[in-house]
């Protein structure tokens, strides 16, 4: 099966009609405002609004850090998601998904295979490196765990790899973890929150040249 692909932290038209163009499986907008790939809801509804060119278009993941439920409520009351995609701990992620009766991903970072977990309540996981103690963002750091951490892994819903992917090494990723699917921002970036075209048509060249687990 093809490894599925998801774009995060579309800023422009051009990277999304790119990621339209390629079929990606989702695109994600950023509305943490500290990060350089941050959207406003009406921005990322303007953005959105593309959609409408797509006869098949991606699933739509809003990424949220630390969210309130009015923060949630003022996206989506502006702006349609398919998935809400949390960096939380896993009763707040619980309790969201219960709220707003939509998918939830879960941040799942990673140093060593005991945080990998056995059981969760939410509908996938994005599992990538721990931040730096010195950055001020939980991901979109651009940092890589080791893969081969994931290769036995037994993971009790699907999961997406996320962290220092880049269309150079993406198939590696791939081959190393096992992930069925990947998640990329800064990789396929030509200066912070802005896609380069080319870096998203290699990546997911690249990527779907692979088996997924």
């Amino acid at each position: 099966m093809s490894v599925q692909v998801k774009i995060c932290g579309l800023t422009e038209e051009v990277g999304l009609e790119t990621c339209l163009d390629q079929r990606v499986d989702w695109i994600g907008f950023n509305f943490f405002a500290r990060s350089p790939r941050y959207v406003t809801p009406a921005r990322a509804a303007q953005l959105a609004s593309l959609f409408d060119k797509a006869p098949a278009g991606p699933g739509c993941v809003g990424l949220f850090v630390e969210p309130s439920d009015a923060d949630i409520a003022d996206v989506l009351s502006v702006t349609s998601l398919d998935v809400l995609q949390l960096y939380t701990s896993a009763e707040r992620a619980r309790e969201i998904r219960a709220t707003f009766e939509c998918k939830v991903w879960l941040s799942c970072p990673v140093s060593s295979e005991t945080d990998l977990p056995v059981t969760t309540d939410v509908d996938r996981l994005i599992v990538e490196s721990r931040p730096p103690q010195t950055s001020g963002r939980p991901g979109g750091n651009g940092i890589a765990f080791p893969w081969g951490l994931t290769r036995e892994w037994k993971a009790p819903v699907p999961w997406l790899l996320a962290g220092g992917l880049r269309p150079e090494n993406v198939a590696h990723a791939i081959a190393e973890s096992g992930a069925a699917a990947v998640d990329v921002a800064s990789g396929v970036e030509s200066a912070p929150g802005i896609k380069d075209p080319e870096a998203i048509v290699r990546f997911v060249a690249a990527a779907r040249g692979t088996v997924g687990a």
